[in-house]
């Protein structure tokens, strides 16, 4: 039963669906509109995945492109690898955290000002494993390490949206929608370069191309030719024995370069339709959810939400992330330190998400400029990261997106100067604080209410 619940809750299509079902019928819609929301909700998460398999699969010969062209070894950050490698020994653990912790996203949000339900169920599972991980070797165990696990991971589901949403609202024009991915804490430093960096400067999306080059203003065109020239130059560098034997199973390296470049395109292509279904569907439905269950709650999701907002931003933050991975690259060198890979996967999602986030609050520059300082954050995390997981900190990969190098660091350290009674009554008291400042504001409130 328990695996039947986690594989639902992981899955993230199924668990917007079942939201969207709740919330439909919440609203008592008819037969009709409740079938139809549920599974245009579905087959949006569906296309987007589709979209994410297509762009992954054209990016993982890039990267093995670069390491062979350039020669470099080190450890490549991949959130499903570690987890994969970790669920062995703590599967149990990962599903009973991740199980309450959801529930406990879902308390704080009805009863604290922190009205953000977190539906990104992959970066639930994954966070759920990482706690699991870094408390087991603290030494928790039992109904103390699911309390302990499950309130930590309930808390930063309802606190990194409330961070992203201020730079949300300036996205997207309004405050429908919240955001989502373990990434926050990149996303949240781009928007303050941004906002640092970008007095004047002009958004991305506003491009002056003579009539002959108008044709560039298309995302697709313009992400093809950009990702076309960086193929080539990674195929060049490996050289066309190396691709051919290896990679294109026979066919000709350039061929096959331009070919992983116009895929990549065509991923981000679909991409962006499953996100346009998606918000067509969720918004609508999760108004139910609001209404009934947890008033005022705003549904957090995955980082291409952000994407149709500002297009030539998600390119120039990959690409400006990516090229601060090679900078980090070469620093850690320089320190004798464990070298961390670009991943190509991570800079793109994550470099193309803090691209819109410091494109909305210092244009152009705060794109190129916050995604850089992202790219940078990325990799020297897990750097810090790799001692607090214990024997998993000696596998070849490690957590890539900035949150879990954050929040693993604080409470790896966190279990190596205090006690597990210490930790469970730092983490119980949090809570407890973050729901009287909420009832005592409440309160005031409808003092106000009242006296008007």
């Amino acid at each position: 039963m328990l695996d039947l619940l986690v594989d639902i809750l992981s899955v993230p299509s199924i668990l917007v669906g079942v939201i969207a079902l709740v919330g439909l019928l919440l609203q008592k819609k008819s037969a009709s509109d409740v079938i139809k929301g549920t599974l245009k909700t579905i087959l949006g998460f569906i296309v987007l995945g589709g979209g994410a398999g297509i762009l992954v699969g054209a990016l993982n010969p890039f990267g093995e492109l670069f390491q062979a062209g350039f020669n470099v070894q080190g450890v490549v950050p991949n959130n499903e690898a570690i987890v994969a490698l970790a669920l062995e020994e703590y599967g149990t653990a990962t599903a009973l955290i991740m199980v309450f912790g959801m529930l406990a996203n879902i308390l704080i949000a009805r009863f604290t000002r922190l009205k953000y339900i977190f539906l990104t169920g992959h970066h639930t599972f994954y966070m759920a494993c990482m706690i699991a991980v870094i408390l087991v070797v603290a030494g928790f165990t039992g109904v103390n390490l699911i309390l302990v696990g499950s309130l930590t991971l309930g808390l930063i589901m309802a606190i990194f949206p409330a961070l992203a949403q201020p730079t949300m609202r300036k996205i997207t024009g309004n405050d429908n929608i919240a955001f989502g991915h373990f990434g926050t804490t990149g996303y949240v430093l781009s928007a303050w370069i941004g906002k640092l960096v970008g007095k004047d400067s002009r958004s991305t999306e506003e491009m002056d191309l003579p009539k002959n080059l108008g044709f560039l203003r298309d995302s697709s065109i313009s992400i093809s030719l950009t990702m076309g020239v960086l193929y080539i130059i990674v195929a060049i560098a490996s050289g066309a024995s190396y691709v051919e034997s290896n990679l294109s199973d026979g066919q000709n390296f350039i061929v096959f370069a331009i070919l992983q470049a116009i895929t990549f395109a065509a991923g981000v292509f679909v991409i962006l339709q499953g996100v346009r279904l998606i918000l067509a569907e969720i918004v609508p439905a999760f108004k139910g959810i609001s209404e009934k269950l947890v008033p005022d709650a705003k549904p957090a999701l995955d980082c291409p939400i952000v994407f149709p907002y500002a297009q030539n931003a998600v390119l120039i933050g990959f690409l400006s992330s990516f090229a601060a991975g090679v900078v980090g690259l070469f620093i850690l060198g320089q320190l004798k330190w464990t070298l961390i890979l670009p991943g190509v996967v991570p800079h793109f999602f994550c470099g193309a998400t803090a691209g819109v986030f410091g494109n909305a609050t210092g244009g152009r520059r705060g794109a190129v400029l916050g995604a850089f300082s992202h790219g940078l954050l990325i990799t020297a995390l897990p750097v810090m990261l790799m001692p607090v997981l214990g024997s998993l900190g000696f596998a070849n990969t490690t957590f890539s997106d900035a949150d879990f190098g954050l929040v693993g660091i604080i409470l790896g350290k966190m279990a190596d100067s205090l006690s597990k009674g210490m930790i469970t009554s730092i983490i119980v008291g949090v809570v407890v604080v973050i729901a009287l400042i909420s009832i005592k504001f409440k309160a005031k409130q409808e003092e106000i209410t009242e006296e008007i």
